[in-house]
């Protein structure tokens, strides 16, 4: 019997992220399984063949895609000319859902559509449920949340947990890595992680540098952690950084022990909000964009937050600030105020242990992999 093959597509850090997680949970059950795919430097870690790179994928407002339209129509293009050669027994769309969507209808339920981690439908864009269910065989989704939302809308999805639970994990001790970078361990320490895009970066690194300024006005003995992404070069770092006059480190692909060595964090809403939840670690979630993507963006949203360690919470346990209310005073009062008062930090603390609870259990790579391998089994 000839061995199975599945083509993975992802678009950005995150994407990249999951779609190792879960590639490499496939190749657990089945090591004969051929997996390639559009992916980074993760997907490939996991043993898939990469036949298109995600660097210069990731997008961020109307205006972007616009100017990366021609790249997207000749990526569908090459991913169903890839389907026609190869005939998959099936597809994995990894969340990037504004390209993924149109992908599904491209292929037209001619072989299987799995998609694993859910485009936030029930956040935004409603209209996308449609389009789901007539082209998406099966959701395969992070939070509890969701899948009740696709199964009241006649959705199969299956609930898998989420992978960062298994993922998030410092890889030393905390001891070792302020060594390893001669940090000191009787300063306040404040990790920065401005995003894993580039114009993410530009948005919200200088408000982040901004508030360090203030914060370090007020606490003396303080220095200050940036978790650097891989997928940016280190110049963009450098040059928003050039006149931020304190103790100050850049460190590349080491979030986890970037976090775990911090006492309080700045982080951009995305997936490092769930990553510093489930460290539990004190933070405020942080994100500008250009002003009018952001007009376009805003009524399209229809929950009360933005970063997903409350929305999970169901309540306000993180304090957020967006667009216009991130402000360098705004976020050094708000941070100043936490790590000044250990009752509130110790609360913050506790809040996060219980978003993390909620997140499920360990094992959501096996779960979701062997969702995907029973539906390759069925044809659509």
């Amino acid at each position: 019997m000839a061995a199975k093959q599945i083509i993975i597509v992802c678009g950005e850090a995150s994407g990249d992220l999951n779609a190792g997680y879960l590639a490499r949970s496939i190749k657990e059950i089945d090591p004969k399984i051929k997996i390639s795919g559009v992916g980074g430097q993760l997907l490939r870690n996991s043993g898939a063949e990469i036949f298109y790179d995600i660097k210069g994928l990731s997008v961020m407002g109307l205006f972007d895609v616009l100017k990366k339209l021609p790249l997207f129509f000749s990526l569908k293009k090459a991913i169903l000319q890839k389907i026609k050669q190869e005939k998959p027994d099936g597809i994995i769309l990894v969340d990037f859902s504004g390209f993924n969507l149109r992908l599904a209808k491209a292929i037209n339920k001619t072989l299987p559509v799995i998609y694993y981690v859910s485009p936030q439908v029930w956040a935004s864009r409603p209209g996308r449920v449609k389009t789901i269910r007539k082209y998406i065989h099966k959701m395969i989704v992070l939070f509890k949340f969701e899948q009740d939302f696709y199964r009241s809308h006649g959705i199969d999805a299956d609930f898998a947990g989420h992978p960062l639970l298994d993922i998030v994990r410092p890889s030393m001790e905390k001891a070792g890595f302020l060594a390893k970078f001669n940090l000191s361990s009787s300063k306040t320490t404040i990790a920065l992680l401005p995003g894993s895009r580039q114009s993410e970066i530009e948005n919200v690194l200088p408000v982040m540098l901004g508030a360090a300024k203030i914060i370090a006005a007020k606490i003396n003995n303080i220095q200050f952690l940036i978790a650097k992404s891989g997928q940016v070069e280190e110049s963009i770092y450098k040059r928003l950084t050039l006149h931020f006059n304190h103790d100050l480190w850049i460190i590349e692909s080491m979030t986890y022990d970037c976090l775990n060595a911090a006492d309080f964090c700045l982080v951009c809403s995305g997936t490092a909000t769930l990553e510093t939840a489930i460290m539990q670690k004190p933070f405020a979630i942080i994100y500008k964009m250009n002003p009018l993507n952001y007009l376009l963006y805003r009524p399209q949203v229809k929950v009360p937050y933005i970063g997903m360690a409350n929305i999970v919470a169901g309540k306000m346990i993180v304090p957020e600030f967006i667009q216009f209310k991130a402000t360098a005073d705004n976020i050094a009062s708000a941070a100043l105020k936490i790590l000044s008062d250990p009752a509130a930090a110790e609360q913050m603390t506790n809040d996060l242990a219980l978003v993390k609870s909620r997140l499920g259990s360990g094992g959501a790579g096996s779960r979701a992999a062997r969702a995907v391998l029973d539906s390759i089994t069925e044809r659509p």
